[in-house]
């Protein structure tokens, strides 16, 4: 039998511990209920409170070692393991006026065990989100760390599938981020259908804000942190791609997800910003083609008379426009080649855009000297049709073709 990974073993132990919650209150409702017939009434909750101890106290224990294994994740960057402590606190709270029902009689000491227990988990949780979103600002710009290709970052994956992952325990992310500025929220409902009372609501509404306030953070600082990292490229063009490459995954992946209405809540314009981001990413990368259609631009070249004889001075000019462009069309196919563009349709685009240009640019100027007597070996300076262009074109972001 293959041994069960790392985390379906974390899942089998929130699981146990989730359902190990539920029953402990059942027993003592049912504990209580058994006391009340055997035990005189004036000593009923004194025997009870001792009765329920062992049991409440293993529970207790169990849930903090859940806590420090949690706070061990911290430590070593692994905030996806932080991510167990949100259902078992999920659950925690939703028990929690059943646990207060049966524990009304008891010391105080008995009924603080799980408020403890409940903060201990928000402020840890707390922690690991604070951690996470500085641990993303502040990630190393290293050239091993960079792909060659220019494609999404780990770093940039990584922190949208954390996010991803909070959408599930939205509430209870929100209400953690809530204890650090309000104190306890014990009484922050777990979802505002609960109850109709406007505070509770306003309270779930401001775990909400501060939530989208949290994921337009991370969002930033990981912003922040692509940008430095594309400057480790030496080549503007590529570090142009990578970063429209991230933040096109940063806005599809947001887009695919109810990231994108919660971003909204605080930040109504993130979508319109990204888009904007993105065009001048590829406008940026356009820039790199005009070191190759420069050479053949009409506005930089003189104007020759029909039938006039061409001067040496005239005729070598034309040459070396005609090998200039060659040149760096073959220099950038070669190079851009290996870059990535993992969206089809934005690898479509871009080169679709890039190929007009270069076409119609090259077809005018193939068009005004194709047939100028400029040299006695044409095939050596007119190396490529119109087409055989586009189809150079088509091979970019394609390490196959």
């Amino acid at each position: 039998l293959a041994l069960a990974g790392r985390d379906d073993v974390f899942d089998i132990e929130i699981d146990a511990y989730i359902h190990c919650v539920s029953a402990f209150v059942k027993l003592a409702q049912s504990e209580y209920q058994l006391l009340t017939d055997i035990v005189p009434e004036h000593h009923q909750k004194k025997t009870f409170d001792s009765l329920i101890q062992e049991s409440l106290d293993n529970l207790i224990m169990e849930g903090d070692n859940i806590v420090s294994a949690a706070r061990k994740a911290i430590i070593r960057h692994d905030y996806s393991a932080v991510l167990t402590i949100f259902p078992i606190l999920k659950h925690l709270k939703q028990m929690k006026p059943e646990f207060d029902q049966v524990l009304q009689g008891t010391a105080a000491g008995t009924k603080n065990k799980l408020p403890g227990l409940i903060t201990s988990m928000e402020t840890t949780g707390a922690k690991a989100l604070e951690e996470f979103a500085d641990n993303i600002k502040n990630d190393p710009d290293k050239e091993y760390n960079m792909p060659k290709d220019g494609t999404v970052h780990e770093l940039t994956s990584n922190a949208i599938l954390f996010l991803q992952q909070l959408l599930d325990f939205q509430e209870t992310a929100g209400a953690m981020l809530a204890s650090q500025v309000l104190g306890d929220t014990y009484n922050i409902p777990l979802d505002p259908r609960e109850t109709s009372s406007s505070a509770s609501s306003y309270s779930s509404e401001f775990s909400r804000r501060l939530l989208s306030t949290y994921i337009c953070k991370v969002l930033g600082n990981l912003q922040l942190n692509l940008l430095s990292k594309s400057k480790v490229y030496e080549d503007p063009a590529l570090s142009a791609i990578f970063l429209h490459n991230n933040y096109n995954y940063i806005l599809k992946s947001l887009e695919k997800s109810e990231l994108i209405q919660l971003v909204a809540v605080t930040q109504k314009t993130a979508e319109r910003s990204y888009r904007e981001l993105i065009e001048q990413q590829i406008q940026t990368y356009q820039r790199s083609w005009l070191k190759v259609t420069d050479y053949i631009l009409e506005r930089n070249l003189p104007v020759f008379q029909p039938g006039v004889k061409l001067k040496d001075k005239e005729r070598q000019m034309i040459k070396e426009r005609f090998k200039g462009f060659n040149d760096g069309l073959e220099e950038l196919c070669k190079i851009q080649k290996a870059w990535a563009i993992p969206d089809m349709e934005q690898r479509d685009k871009i080169r679709r855009a890039q190929k007009t240009i270069v076409k119609e640019t090259y077809g005018a100027f193939l068009n005004r000297y194709g047939n100028v007597p400029f040299t006695k070996n044409p095939e050596k300076y007119i190396k490529y049709q119109v087409d055989q262009v586009g189809e150079m074109i088509e091979k970019l972001f394609d390490t196959s073709a």
